[in-house]
């Protein structure tokens, strides 16, 4: 009897698709049933070929052997996953197996994943393709009753080859040049290159503004009112000259009352924010919880292998498909649960508007935004961080259900001397999706600057009693240095960054959703802090002195989005089969030939400007001191030897002068906290000063507990034991 063979991304998305096909026999690497064989990869299992594969010479880097070109690039599999290739191996060339199903993720960079294996385990079978955006038991069978045809796909597997191929050809060449040429563990790329340029331009706005100090004038009626003034001609509300707000205060102050002239009340509305694309989820996460991309993805793939309660993540549209209305009631129901009950029941009681608001199929590609799935979850089953991303999820699908906010403006204009002021108030009148938040959420900036206040019945022609008129000031501000939320925004919508482009490229970089992908940002900002390209202080990122100096090195092409703007076009046009791959790998192979030629040929150096006098105890070169993204380390500058060790941690801890988070430097009894106010303070005094605080239980096993969780891996973006440990400590307020 023949069977069909499936392939999964993943073991756990495998369990599932095992469990809907009856596949019940569990093999090693794999489950088998009478009709079905359910096998998987690990992501990626396949990859092309480091250039030592193509010839010995390439193990040593030599700035004489480049550019490499091999053609064609070849395919290896990851050693790490080579135990689990060989499985998949087995079962794909099983006589008994007639045909494969690609089950991985529905993207480009899924169809890669299976069509590599199939491609290095050459077989020659009949392709079918599972095309789903959840992982529910419902959504498998219906996904198995609407397979298609493999050849549907072919393009596609095209385009992701091709941006696959071409990202080796430029990144390997020109990171090879740069480290060779400088002797220094320099990387480029298409990406990441230009998101350092980002950051490195934000820097340079900030360095070179000037602050600019305004003016304006407040007046109280009555004792309670408010008024803002406004200039009659430009219609600000502040001025930039002194002079003319201190003539206006001179002559105001001794007008003692004021002429209502206009009362206008409009009836205003708001919907609801879109439903969440994973970079939106990404910045929410980092705003509200300080989660980096990286931890807030780990999540979201937790919720939906694991857990099975949200959809796919790794998604770039903030719209649902028509197909997916009929499953809402469904979904509502699978959150009925405390604190969700009330709204839920509401939105079932009634039969639930649909609006192009949230459903649009033409802005939906791959996958649609991230909703709940049909399957219900008992919230004590979820950790902290999983509760929080999936509250987030829930909260912004129920309130696109719910009806507007809707409130009455009031606008009042009073006229004091010769002067125009003005006054807000809002009186709400439902609050429609506002319900399914139980905090304030953040009204959008009023554009004029003019709180809204609670104001008493007034008519024109009133007439107020003024207490007091003062002049107010500020100054104009920088633009605030990016966080890993700012930044995630700027690489989704780099137009700003491309001065000088044609619009048609511009737009294509907003089509094809930016720098990176929703599934590759977040690991491309952790690289270029584990690069020590990037450095945190506080929640914000900076460009290191090593990341600066590589943007003088780096061909000026390779520094902005126009290049992902370019690529994009022509990878879409692969997909679409209106542009031959070997013809776009051609270009390709010209532009790193050319990056390579400046690079050679470039006369600029580069100096390690944070060098110490330590030794590394490997090779005894001096040691680079570098700022990871959780404290200090040592790293050695020789790029073969690799050496690195970590010398001060970001705690958790605070200080007790200044409040900020201490810093943990040294090793075993010397360990002392360190902050930037000044304040010292060993590891020894601080368990001494936590034991002496009233109801304070610190024993030795928990500060050792503490201890241990210093000497993680400092990349591991989590730092959880060390969270763990503190939080038992009272901290002062």
């Amino acid at each position: 009897m023949s069977k069909t063979l499936v392939l999964a991304e993943k073991p756990s998305v495998g369990r599932d698709i095992a469990k809907v096909l009856q596949c019940h026999k569990k093999g090693n690497g794999f489950f088998e049933g009478d009709k079905y064989i359910v096998t998987w990869a690990l992501g990626h299992l396949v990859t092309l070929a480091d250039p030592e594969v193509y010839g010995q010479q390439f193990s040593t880097w030599k700035i004489e052997d480049l550019p490499i070109m091999p053609s064609p690039l070849k395919l290896v599999v990851i050693k790490e996953s080579n135990k689990q290739f060989h499985t998949v191996k087995q079962q794909m060339r099983r006589n008994d197996v007639k045909e494969i199903v690609i089950a991985t993720d529905a993207g480009r960079e899924g169809e890669l994943v299976a069509r590599w294996i199939i491609e290095l385990v050459h077989v020659n079978k009949p392709i079918k393709r599972l095309w789903i955006s959840s992982v529910t038991d419902k959504a498998i069978k219906e996904g198995f009753r609407n397979l298609k045809d493999g050849k549907a796909y072919e393009n596609l597997y095209a385009s992701a080859a091709a941006r696959a191929e071409a990202d080796w050809l430029v990144g390997i060449n020109a990171t090879r040049a740069l480290t060779v040429k400088h002797n220094a563990q320099l990387s480029c790329g298409r990406v990441q290159t230009p998101t350092l340029a980002i950051v490195a331009q934000r820097e340079e706005e900030i360095r070179r503004f000037t602050p600019k100090p305004f003016y304006g004038l407040s007046a109280m009626a009555q004792g309670q009112i408010k008024l803002q003034w406004q200039d009659q001609q430009t219609k600000d509300f502040r001025t930039f000259s002194k002079d003319k707000a201190d003539q206006l205060l001179t002559s105001l102050q001794h007008v003692k009352t004021a002429e209502v002239i206009e009362v206008s009340k409009a009836h205003k509305k708001t919907f609801a924010p879109q439903l969440y694309d994973l970079t939106e989820l990404q910045r929410d996460a980092n705003k509200m919880f300080g989660y980096s991309a990286k931890e807030t993805l780990s999540i979201m793939q937790g919720l939906y292998e694991h857990h099975k309660v949200v959809t796919y993540p790794r998604t770039d549209s903030r719209y649902l498909s028509a197909d997916i209305v009929e499953t809402l009631p469904e979904r509502i129901k699978a959150v009925q649960m405390k604190p969700y009950a009330p709204i839920a029941a509401k939105l079932l009681r009634a039969p639930i508007r649909v609006n192009k608001s949230f459903v649009d199929d033409s802005k939906v590609s791959d996958h649609h935004a991230i909703i709940p799935t049909e399957q219900s979850v008992f919230l004590g089953d979820l950790n902290d961080r999983e509760r929080k991303i999936f509250d987030l999820v829930v909260k912004r699908f129920l309130a696109v259900l719910l009806p507007p906010f809707e409130y009455e403006q009031t606008t009042v204009q009073v006229k004091i001397g010769s002067e125009l002021f003005l006054a807000k108030g809002k009186t709400v009148l439902a609050q429609g999706w506002k319900e399914a938040y139980d905090h304030d959420v953040e009204d959008e900036d009023t554009k004029d600057g003019v709180a809204e206040q609670l104001l008493p019945a007034l008519a024109k022609g009133d007439r107020l009693p003024i207490t007091a008129v003062s002049q107010t000031k500020g100054e104009t501000k920088p633009p605030e240095p990016f966080t890993e939320a700012g930044l995630l925004s700027a690489m989704e919508n780099p137009a700003k960054y491309m001065a000088g482009e044609s619009k048609e490229l511009i737009k294509t970089i907003g089509e094809t959703g930016g720098l990176g992908t929703v599934a590759t940002r977040a690991d491309v900002i952790e690289k270029l802090f584990n690069s020590f390209l990037f450095e945190k202080r506080g929640k914000h990122i900076f460009v290191t002195a090593k990341g600066k100096q590589l943007l003088e090195l780096v061909p000026d092409e390779m520094q902005s989005p126009t290049l992902t703007a370019q690529w994009e076009q022509k990878l879409g046009a692969i997909a679409k089969g209106s542009l031959n791959k070997q013809t776009f790998i051609g270009e390709m192979k010209t532009y790193a030939k050319a990056v390579v030629n400046e690079i050679k040929n470039s006369d600029k150096s580069f100096r390690h400007d944070n060098l110490t006098r330590s030794r590394c105890p490997e090779c005894n070169k001096f040691l680079l001191e570098v700022n990871g993204k959780r404290g200090k380390m040592l790293v050695c500058q020789d790029r073969e030897c690799g050496y690195r060790k970590g010398v001060a941690k970001q705690t958790n801890a605070r200080c007790p002068q200044c409040h900020k988070r201490l810093e943990l430097r040294g090793e075993g009894e010397g360990q002392t906290f360190v902050c930037v106010c000044g304040h010292r303070e060993k590891l020894s005094t601080f368990q001494q000063r936590r034991d002496k605080e009233k109801g304070s239980k610190v024993s030795k096993k928990e500060v050792a507990k503490f201890l241990k969780g210093q000497d993680k891996d400092t990349g591991d973006g989590l730092n959880s034991a060390l969270k763990d440990a503190l939080a038992k400590f009272k901290f002062d307020e």
